[in-house]
């Protein structure tokens, strides 16, 4: 009795969000959550690892924690480039393609909202699929650093088994010889095209992003903790336009006393049913 209660409860906040969004073009906002159905793990989820994320000043400065990072985050861009759009994903495909949708901000790293076939998608902490040169902004495909990681450490080819974080990082072990790449152009430092902790997010990017919540007659939180500020930033920025808030994640976020709705379900089931009721 109580689950077919639950049950009906969710699909009875389905039918209020799809009522409240139905005409209305929604900036969405995804995290994490989104993307735990394409074999990428959320930061902060039940049985998420206690772990400490590479900072920028850290990267920077220390050598052994470069290249540690180097090592892992290799590993967690080959389990990324496997990683396919889930259903989430091709939700929100569907409903840009019918006008529904202003535009996508998201917080992850994977690129699978572009792979997914979405167009307007602001990636407010970049993409792990581009590579720069911290000293002369040439800018490199992800892929083929890769091939050089693996040409200049022949370890990586054969990895053990890894575990894999959000950020496409991982844990590995030795790598007191292990070469990190520089810039083919100036020889300078290369870093991924991903915001560190201890960085902000571009001025252009933020206000791209703002630009989405600005077009929008609603905002949409979907798999997003908010724990991040520039997160909550936008958030803020709808809630002071007055726009209608839903917010979509299991478990509490920052953005919880700020929404019209919160629905507490899996991110990719909950658009899908949206899309449905929307288009259907």
């Amino acid at each position: 009795m109580l689950a077919s209660a639950v049950a009906l409860d969710s699909e009875r906040a389905v039918d209020a969000v799809a009522t409240l969004l139905r005409g209305k073009r929604a900036a969405v906002l995804t995290g994490a959550g989104l993307s735990t159905d394409s074999g990428i793990p959320d930061y902060r989820g039940a049985g998420a690892p206690i772990r400490t994320p590479m900072t920028f000043q850290t990267f920077v400065a220390d050598e052994r924690s470069r290249k540690r990072y180097w090592a892992g985050s290799h590993l967690g861009w080959r389990v990324f480039r496997q990683a396919e759009p889930n259903l989430g994903h091709r939700s929100l495909v569907q409903l840009e393609n019918a006008g529904a949708i202003a535009g996508i901000i998201t917080q992850n790293v994977d690129g699978l909202h572009t792979r997914a076939g979405s167009l307007h998608v602001v990636e407010l902490h970049g993409s792990l699929d581009r590579v720069i040169c911290l000293a002369c902004g040439q800018a490199f495909g992800r892929d083929s650093i890769a091939a050089r990681l693996e040409t200049d450490n022949p370890v990586l080819r054969h990895p053990e088994s890894i575990r894999i974080a959000p950020d496409g990082d991982a844990d590995v072990g030795n790598i007191d010889d292990f070469v990190v790449p520089n810039c083919t152009v100036c020889g300078g430092m290369l870093k991924p095209n991903v915001v560190f902790f201890g960085e902000l997010v571009p001025t252009e990017t933020f206000l791209e992003a703002s630009a989405v919540i600005q077009g929008a007659d609603a905002l949409v939180v979907a798999g997003s903790s908010l724990a991040v500020n520039s997160g909550i930033r936008l958030v803020e920025q709808a809630r002071r336009r007055r726009l209608p808030i839903i917010v979509i994640n299991r478990g509490v976020t920052k953005g919880d006393g700020r929404a019209l709705h919160k629905l507490e379900a899996g991110t990719s089931e909950t658009l899908a049913a949206l899309t449905e009721r929307l288009l259907g």
